[in-house]
């Protein structure tokens, strides 16, 4: 399994305009960036009925992973059911598709069509929700600004306007209400293979940033 190296940053307003003026004069948007630069994210997230991945989170486990489905810009053609695993300052993504209704099925906790699907992610997921309850929790929407560096495949985003359905999990539906995650944050995220160039590097450096282990899963979790 290929880890990669990531780097979390929770700033300002003012250092996002910074680091974005910065990367538009290095790097290249994400291909599937709108006209405008960015996309909306939606996420679906995963966890156990005693809320194991939020408290692995919250207790900084070094070695964990949650599930979750994700789909961008509202476009439900495109859904990528997801598992994410961290290893210290490492992280791993594994991915499959899932047509509208797979995805609506496993919402609705139809799940007798998982294990013979011949994708080995669906059926893991089907082996965690039936060994360790693993449920759909809480959708998570944010707008995401990518930047993309081809030496060390380096990938910049700037994630805002982080909204939480509460426990809504109806993924699929556009009018499920979203609100504000508490109070306004910006992250920064660097994400790199093997090295991390040094005009990246001193593109990303602000004075008033501040490391964290910056969960949008858990922020999402805030009212419950």
């Amino acid at each position: 399994m290929d880890y990669r190296n990531e780097w979390k940053h929770v700033i300002s307003y003012a250092d996002m305009l910074v680091v974005r003026q910065r990367m538009r004069a290095i790097a290249k948007p994400d291909s599937y960036c709108t006209p405008q630069g960015n996309y909306l994210v939606r996420s679906l997230y995963f966890d156990t009925p005693k809320d194991k991945a939020l408290l692995e989170k919250i207790n900084g486990v070094n070695i964990r992973e949650k599930f979750r489905i994700r789909y961008y810009n509202n476009d439900i053609s495109l859904i990528r059911l997801e598992k994410k695993s961290k290893r210290n300052c490492l992280g791993n993504k594994q991915g499959a598709y899932l047509s509208p209704e797979e995805a609506q099925a496993i919402v609705d906790g139809n799940t007798d069509w998982m294990p013979t699907s011949n994708r080995a992610l669906v059926v893991e997921l089907y082996s965690k929700m039936k060994s360790e309850g693993l449920q759909p929790k809480t959708i998570v929407d944010y707008i995401r600004e990518p930047f993309v560096y081809p030496p060390g495949n380096v990938r910049v985003t700037l994630d805002s306007n982080i909204r939480t359905g509460l426990g809504c999990t109806d993924f699929l539906n556009p009018d499920c209400i979203m609100i504000p995650a508490g109070e306004p944050v910006i992250v920064l995220e660097v994400k790199w293979d093997n090295f991390l160039p040094s005009l990246i590097r001193d593109a990303v450096q602000l004075r008033s940033r501040r490391s964290a282990a910056f969960s949008k899963y858990r922020f999402c979790r805030l009212y419950g």
